[in-house]
């Protein structure tokens, strides 16, 4: 059997040695890679790089006997069929739409209950604050779900994932359409919003699994749409469903659609996580040729987990207390989650009490917000389109802050938006003017989201994946807390004051992207975890 040695200067593709930097992914394929999981030294590019023998040589330092040994990265070789990347268009596109439409679920079944919280307060005979619960703490499991199944993901890969949580979700579900206290219904509903957690934070991966860079922008805006015209559409089924059949089919109904998803991803979507499939891989090579050299990177890393996982939970709260950017960042997308689910409380308020309309044509006045995300998620690729003009501008090296030009524009829709509903929202009035307040709303929602995330990926790159997790978090909790003190707000300031002050919030945060286009740099240079060029040149990025 030949050796590496003999190997390295034919059919292997190139040796990495740990004195020399190694070569990085950047972006969202960076984020996606298990680059909190492996060590400094990792060879990344093993994951994204197609070679022609299928190996790249890596020559390491044995820590335990100081001598040096020789590995063989296994890779993909030049358009292998097992690389998700290289599989049919058409199934490309039917993983895509599978794994966007569980997303639109999941987002669906967090607002649809929204619709009959009333229902709920006279079966159990409860007070509004505790029915509200029933989102709040399915909204907090969806801060402590990522920071638990993202990183797991990344030593087990996303189908375990996938089937597992929704399995449980959908479990779940039952003891909650057949609850016969608030209780029952409360502990299933924060378990739900736990395991719902699971496939909403592995989206975004798997659409960087499946396309390359350049063809993603179509398939992201797709996606980036989902979570957002879910909230928008499950109210308003919502409405009528409760109005003709009551509270507890709602359950019922979250429970159809998410087993209609459970089982078309996992029966039609197959693993697409490169570490994992190269694992895979590389075992059935030591199996059939007896040589224990043919390894990935993740089977170098002989870090307990336990070890590892301590990391991810630390990481998001350095970054999140620490860090100007993220902190700020986090804040003002907590400021549009927790809008949204304000929203849930705020409709019914402004037209039920003040307008004595049904749950189910309240349900009709979230329609705007919903058209507003389709638009603006046409227009994303004219903004994908703009940022790819600026990269060239820049010879293919754009600042971060660049990221941050459609949140600039886009940010001031959402005031504007809050401004309308506030005051046109008198009973006296038609329900047309808080209606349409909905759409610029939804139209600023997908643009900002996506600039905040892009800016915080090309700002921190290797540890991108923890700043995710932190703005996660926070939104999370924000969102979650909001629901239980909309109601007495609009109550005291009245339906005009108490939108408006959400405007003025919303007007404030409007600041945050324009600070950071003219200082970001020159914060990022203070920063001990931020992306620097310079020391990723000289292979000294920070882990």
């Amino acid at each position: 059997m030949e050796t590496p040695d003999s190997r390295a200067s034919t059919d292997v593709e190139e040796a990495y040695r740990p004195d020399q930097p190694a070569t990085s992914t950047f972006g969202t394929d960076l984020v996606n890679l298990p680059s909190r999981t492996l060590g400094d030294d990792a060879q990344l590019r093993e994951f994204t790089q197609e070679t022609v023998s299928g190996q790249i040589l890596k020559v390491v330092k044995s820590n335990k006997t100081g001598n040096i040994e020789r590995y063989q990265l296994v890779t993909f070789t030049v358009d292998d069929k097992e690389n998700p990347k290289n599989w049919p268009k058409a199934y490309k596109w039917w993983c895509t739409m599978t794994v966007a439409i569980t997303c639109f679920v999941v987002a669906f079944d967090s607002a649809v209950i929204t619709a009959d919280i009333p229902g709920v307060m006279r079966e159990f005979n409860v007070s509004e604050e505790v029915a509200l619960l029933s989102i709040t703490l399915f909204v907090v499991g969806f801060g402590i779900g990522p920071m638990i199944f993202a990183p797991l993901s990344e030593i087990v890969g996303r189908r375990p994932i996938y089937a597992s949580t929704l399995l449980l979700a959908v479990v779940f579900i039952i003891p909650g359409a057949v609850a016969k206290n608030i209780e029952t219904l409360l502990v299933t509903r924060a378990l739900d919003g736990i395991a719902f957690s699971a496939p909403m934070t592995l989206v975004g991966g798997t659409l960087a699994d499946l396309w390359r860079t350049e063809e993603r922008g179509v398939p992201m805006a797709a996606f980036s749409a989902a979570p957002f015209i879910g909230p928008a559409i499950g109210p308003l089924v919502g409405g009528f469903l409760s109005d003709a059949l009551g509270w507890r089919w709602l359950y019922w109904m979250q429970l159809i659609l998410s087993g209609i998803v459970y089982i078309l991803i996992t029966l039609t979507v197959p693993e697409t996580y490169a570490p994992k499939i190269l694992a895979r891989r590389a075992a059935k090579l030591r199996k059939s040729t007896n040589d224990d050299r043919h390894v990935t990177e993740q089977d170098l890393d002989t870090r307990p987990l336990g070890q590892r996982l301590r990391l991810f939970l630390i990481r998001p709260s350095q970054l999140l207390f620490g860090e100007a950017i993220v902190f700020c960042i986090s804040v003002y997308m907590s400021v549009l989650y927790g809008l949204l689910y304000m929203f849930f409380v705020a409709y019914p308020i402004i037209y039920q009490q003040g307008k004595g309309y049904s749950a189910g044509t309240t349900g009709l006045m979230f329609i705007p917000i919903a058209v507003g995300v389709l638009c603006s998620a046409f227009c994303a690729p004219m903004v994908n389109k703009h940022y790819l003009g600026l990269v060239a501008k820049h010879g293919g090296n754009p600042p971060a802050e660049v990221r941050l030009v459609p949140m600039m524009v886009s940010c001031w829709f959402i005031p504007i938006g809050l401004f309308i509903f506030a005051w046109t929202s008198y009973p006296r009035l038609s329900w047309v003017g808080p209606a349409l307040g909905g759409f610029p709303v939804g139209f600023g929602f997908i643009f900002l989201y996506n600039s905040a995330n892009n800016y915080l990926v090309d700002s921190y790159q290797h540890q991108a994946a923890s700043a995710l997790a932190a703005k996660t978090f926070l939104r999370s909790f924000w969102g979650a807390a909001t629901v239980l003190f909309t109601g007495q707000m609009y109550a005291r300031l009245g339906y005009q004051w108490a939108s408006s002050l959400l405007a003025f919030i919303g007007l404030a945060c409007c600041a945050i992207p324009f600070v950071f286009y003219y200082k970001g740099a020159a914060i990022r240079k203070h920063s001990k975890f931020a992306y620097s060029p310079d020391e990723e040149n000289a292979g000294k990025a920070v882990h």
